[in-house]
């Protein structure tokens, strides 16, 4: 079922091959080697007849490694709801466990898993997701909520997705095995620095018209007004291009509806390499502050990342996509709904008066939506068997079965969310480690930018 990207979800591939450490979590490579002392001439000879031997049998390449990263984030503005939790928390616990996606491709069609593969090259991910708190802020947020929507979203990563893990031969139970600190990094984006500095760097190199050009200002403007809305609206997408080339990406997962952004990133990474990290005068400055004089930033290209089907939509409107911002609480089911709650939703959810259930009929969009949220809710089972035991039912027999799947869906993340959000020093430390080990990497190409434009850095 395709859902709903997260407005920012990027895939960070670092272009070429490196054997040196990283920060946090990326091996280390080494070299072993062994010395003779002492030999006799005996075992002198038997060594040079073994030399002999090993030069003539085929010698295995030693494994070069290339590093990954993963970077995604979601607002905490409001409670995370079905949609955000089934195209984003759901896909990142996917990529973090198997190391790729469900179903990617670039703009050309070729599948992300198509990619040639060299036996002599291993590839290490290393997953950063975070809580983009500056980007939630392009719209007044309550001071006094901002704080709890921050963690208690940081809790939901580390809670969330159902998925159903073997506990015999024959059974199998629905265990909440969300983003795993072990494996990846959580942070809150205010806290690494770079994110903000960065976003003001490019937006002092980035022409003005070029954000004028952007659908979704205008779209949110004229909703709000222009002399209603703040500057951060206007330059958000800019602070978008820092969070992506902070990391060094050269793909990108993105919905369509963030193409134009991504198309901005890239002119913005065109314009600053041209203007700033060309000629001698730039490699004398690199060379200056001690750090390589390749071009800043790499150059992001679009990927689509496809996770098969529809969008989850509003439960009042089947044509329009789930929302926090929509401010009819029963437009959506939030991860954190009680059950009560949720059943009360779905039981006053639009539908309409034709009989039976079906899926992808154009004149019945909330038909399609609720056979999506029921598949989606219930991993393993197909589109043919769920329609063979629909497909008769009225609303009324089939609203119910449905609350049912979904409150058996998120009952287990909701109880641990509770346990992890309970415990703040648990959570406070790894969103600690995670910002220290997101700053190691970030703060290296905040440098590079530093230097290209001129600015003095410290030793």
């Amino acid at each position: 079922m395709k859902v709903a990207l997260p407005k920012y979800m990027m895939i960070l591939a670092i272009a070429g091959l490196s054997s040196r450490s990283c920060r946090a979590f990326a091996p280390t490579l080494t070299r072993s080697y062994t010395t003779t002392i002492g030999a006799t001439s005996s075992s002198r000879l038997f060594s040079a007849a073994a030399e002999v031997d090993e030069k003539q049998a085929p010698v295995a390449p030693k494994k070069k490694v290339r590093t990954r990263r993963i970077l995604s984030g979601v607002q905490p503005t409001g409670s995370l709801h079905l949609g955000n939790y089934l195209g984003a928390i759901k896909q990142w616990v996917e990529f973090q466990n198997t190391g790729k996606f469900a179903d990617a491709e670039d703009l050309e069609g070729k599948s992300f898993d198509d990619e040639k593969k060299d036996e002599n090259v291993e590839i290490v991910n290393e997953n950063f997701f975070f809580v983009v708190d500056l980007h939630a802020i392009t719209v007044p947020q309550d001071p006094g909520d901002l704080e709890e929507s921050t963690l208690a979203s940081a809790a939901l990563y580390i809670a969330a997705d159902n998925a159903p893990m073997a506990t015999s031969d024959i059974t199998a139970t629905l265990v909440p095995t969300g983003i795993d600190p072990e494996k990846s990094k959580i942070f809150v984006q205010s806290h690494v620095p770079a994110h903000s500095e960065l976003a003001w760097l490019l937006n002092c190199a980035t022409p003005m018209n070029w954000l004028e050009r952007m659908i979704q200002f205008k779209d949110k403007a004229k909703k709000a007004g222009t002399e209603s809305v703040g500057v951060g609206l206007f330059t958000y997408p800019v602070l978008m291009a820092a969070d992506i080339l902070l990391y060094q990406a050269d793909r990108v997962p993105v919905g369509e509806d963030q193409r134009q952004h991504l198309e901005l990133a890239r002119d913005i990474v065109r314009r600053f390499n041209g203007e700033y990290c060309k000629g001698n005068p730039y490699k004398k400055r690199c060379k200056k502050a001690g750090i390589p004089s390749y071009p800043a930033f790499t150059e992001p290209e679009a990927m689509i990342v496809k996770a098969g089907g529809a969008r989850v939509m509003s439960l009042t409107d089947g044509t329009n996509k789930m929302s926090k911002s929509d401010p009819a609480d029963g437009s959506r089911i939030n991860v954190l709904d009680p059950p009560k709650v949720i059943r009360d939703k779905i039981k006053r959810c639009k539908t309409d008066a034709l009989p039976g259930v079906e899926w992808d009929n154009p004149e019945r969009p909330e038909s399609t939506n609720l056979l999506n949220i029921y598949a989606a809710v219930q991993p393993g089972r197909t589109r043919e068997d769920i329609l063979e035991e629909v497909k008769d039912m009225k609303w009324g027999e089939f609203k119910p079965l449905l609350a049912e799947a979904v409150v058996a869906h998120l009952e287990p993340i909701q109880k641990r969310y509770a346990e992890v959000r309970a415990d703040e020093e648990y959570l406070r430390g790894v969103l600690k480690e995670g910002a220290e080990a997101a700053d190691a990497i970030a703060s290296k190409t905040l440098k590079s930018a530093k230097v290209a434009m001129g600015f003095s850095v410290p030793n």
